[in-house]
C-alpha cells in the first residue's frame, strides 16, 4: 500500500512577545514625548501669565490717561518725580487736590488693590511702575503717561520709555513698558493775544 507523502510544512515561528530592547525604546519615546509636552504646557504657561500682566498694563494705562483728559486744565499737576507703585513713597493720606487723588488712586490700582484673594493684592502686574512726564508744557501740551513691570523671560529692553529701568535687576531686558501720549490742544485762545485761554 502506497502512502501518500504529506507535504512538508515549514515550521512556524512561534510569537514569543517583545524583546527587552523593544520595549527600551518604546520607554525611551514615551519619555522625550512626555517630556517635550511639559515644555510646552511652561511655555503655554509662561505666556498666559504675560498676556494676563500685558492686559492689566493696558487697563491701568488708559486709567491715568482717562483720568488726565478728565482734569485737562491741571494735566501739569500729574508729573511724578518718581514711579509710583511698587517701592513709591507718594503720601495718600491726606490728598490734597484731585491730580494727587488720581495719582493715589493709580498708585493703589498698581499695586494690585481692585483684586484681593486672602488679603494678598493680586489685580496688577509683577513689580508694577507708573510714571507720568509733562515733556511739553506749551500749548498743545503733551503728557507722557508709562506702566512698567518685571516679565517672566528676558526679551527686547523697552526704549521707549525710562520708567522702571534699572528696577528689575541687571539685566533691562526683563522689564516690561507700555507708553501712551496725551496731547491737550487748546479748545479758546484770547483773540487780542492769540494766547491760549482755556486747554
Amino acid at each position: 500500500m502506497l502512502i501518500a507523502a504529506m507535504p512538508r510544512v515549514a515550521p512556524y515561528r512561534l510569537s514569543r512577545g517583545v524583546s527587552m530592547l523593544e520595549v527600551l525604546i518604546a520607554i525611551g519615546l514615551l519619555t522625550v514625548g512626555l517630556l517635550g509636552v511639559a515644555q510646552l504646557q511652561i511655555q503655554m504657561q509662561t505666556a498666559e501669565l504675560e498676556a494676563y500682566q500685558r492686559t492689566q498694563a493696558i487697563v491701568l494705562l488708559q486709567d491715568m490717561v482717562d483720568r488726565i483728559n478728565a482734569n485737562r486744565k491741571h494735566a501739569a499737576e500729574y508729573a511724578t518725580v518718581a514711579p509710583l507703585g511698587t517701592a513709591s513713597t507718594i503720601d495718600c493720606t491726606a490728598p490734597a487736590t484731585l491730580a494727587q487723588r488720581d495719582q493715589c488712586d493709580w498708585q493703589a490700582a498698581l499695586l494690585g488693590a481692585n483684586e484681593t484673594r486672602g488679603g494678598a493684592q493680586l489685580g496688577a502686574m509683577t513689580e508694577a511702575r507708573g510714571c507720568v512726564s509733562n515733556p511739553v508744557t506749551t500749548m498743545p501740551r503733551q503728557v507722557i503717561v508709562s506702566v512698567a513691570w518685571q516679565g517672566v523671560s528676558p526679551t527686547v529692553a523697552p526704549g521707549a520709555t525710562a520708567c522702571g529701568q534699572g528696577a528689575y535687576g541687571t539685566d533691562d531686558r526683563f522689564r516690561r513698558a507700555m507708553v501712551a501720549s496725551v496731547t491737550i490742544g487748546c479748545l479758546e485762545n484770547d483773540p487780542s493775544t492769540g494766547a491760549c485761554v482755556t486747554p
